[in-house]
């Protein structure tokens, strides 16, 4: 019974061949007229999507004057993730498992001591003038020279 059951399926989902029906001449000329209509048919150029501003100035829209420092909560707390982008990143046992690794990585970097990938940048100081470079721009200025006294 099974067996007939799924021969008979298998025989329904065989597409059948169809042949192709002939195009009388009412339907040969629309589609002459069609392609003629649309050759009149003016395009467009190129389209460019710009990017929105982030967010549109609001002159009326209430500002908070409180701005709270960061605290020592600030830095460990961030908000939890909304249903649509658990959903988005595979559910919650394979963010737990990119959390755990997260983790790892941290816990690996800081035995290590190694350097972290963002770094902050230090300026280094001006260069300074010795002092005989320092004698040579005030002859040069006391000449009249130069704008602006070199200090």
């Amino acid at each position: 019974m099974v067996g007939l059951l799924l021969a008979g399926t298998a025989q329904a989902q065989q597409a059948t061949p169809t042949q192709p029906v002939p195009a009388t001449d009412a339907v040969q000329d629309d589609l002459q007229a069609h392609v003629q209509a649309d050759s009149s048919v003016t395009t467009l150029g190129e389209v460019r999507a710009l990017k929105p501003e982030d967010e549109p100035l609001d002159l009326y829209r209430f500002k908070n004057p409180v701005q709270p420092q960061p605290n020592r909560f600030s830095k460990s707390w961030s908000e939890p993730p909304t249903p649509e982008q658990v959903s988005m990143s595979g559910g919650y046992l394979l963010m737990g498992i990119s959390y755990g690794l997260m983790a790892a990585a941290k816990g690996l970097h800081k035995l290590s001591n190694g350097r972290d990938q963002i770094q902050s940048a230090v300026a280094r100081p001006p260069p300074e003038l010795t002092e005989q470079q320092q004698r040579r721009a005030d002859a040069f200025c006391e000449a009249g020279a130069c704008v602006e006294k070199p200090r």
